[in-house]
């Protein structure tokens, strides 16, 4: 098992059983306790889990509840999909991201990488791509502060979103479908996204499978406006033949 892979299991073990010892990891991932206890503090500083005497427990610190139970939900599909979206990208380029669990999983993984310019309404994006170093340069667009998802949103992000043009917008979204394409559950989310993507030459959207064939109340695009389609799972026959007749690549993530 390679480090990375190694690492998103630990997450998955210490957000499922909300606590875990050094030993206790040590024994079910078969490394050392003293190769746990690095991971462990690599992963406390990207927020992951939170490091305590002898282990780790479940984070606190990362916004509400919700989020939180978010940033849990199909961690290794979220983690598998920030890693092959990472790729599509190259220095020099300007991106747009939008607050998510799994951006913010994108975000770890681009942090790594140099020269990026970075467009936010995420406070923790925001953190994690600064924290990085690496020649990045962060935005933080300002507006009504959400704590819940660690975010700002209203007619004053859109505002500012309008002064910037980039390469690309990389968003998540709450749902997406052949009629509708895709869609969020909240309308101030989905008008950052839509501000974002009208500001973009590209657009790419990463989604888990349980995003297909969902049905939310706010639409963000159309399938015609997707250029790179990033997912976890096969996409539904309707909604692969749409994308690609619009010219769209789906980029499948494969799990460890």
């Amino acid at each position: 098992m390679n480090i990375r892979d190694r690492q998103a299991r630990l997450v998955e073990i210490v957000w499922k059983e909300e606590k875990a010892t050094v030993e206790m990891l040590a024994e079910r991932l078969g490394a050392s306790r003293e190769t746990i206890r690095r991971d462990l503090t690599r992963l406390a500083q990207q927020g992951k889990i939170q490091k305590v005497h002898g282990g780790a427990v479940k984070p606190t610190a990362l916004g509400e509840p919700e989020f939180q139970q978010r940033l849990s939900e199909n961690a290794p599909a979220k983690m598998a999909i920030a890693k092959t979206a990472a790729a599509l990208f190259r220095p020099g380029e300007a991106l747009f991201i939008d607050t998510g669990s799994t951006t913010l999983f994108f975000a770890e993984e681009i942090a790594r990488r140099g020269g990026l310019t970075i467009i936010t309404n995420s406070t923790e994006i925001a953190r994690v791509i600064d924290r990085a170093g690496n020649g990045h340069r962060v935005f933080l667009l300002g507006g009504e502060y959400r704590a819940g998802n660690s975010q700002t949103v209203g007619t004053m992000v859109a505002e500012q979103i309008r002064a910037f043009r980039a390469h690309h917008a990389v968003l998540t979204v709450g749902a997406l479908d052949r009629r509708t394409g895709a869609m969020d559950y909240n309308i101030e989310e989905a008008q950052v996204a839509r501000a974002m993507i009208a500001q973009s030459e590209k657009l790419t959207i990463l989604a888990d499978h349980s995003k297909f064939g969902a049905l939310a109340s706010f639409e963000v695009c159309p399938l015609a406006r997707i250029d790179n389609l990033v997912c976890d799972g096969p996409v539904p026959q309707d909604i692969r033949e749409a994308l690609e007749a619009g010219g769209a690549a789906c980029h499948r993530a494969v799990l460890s």
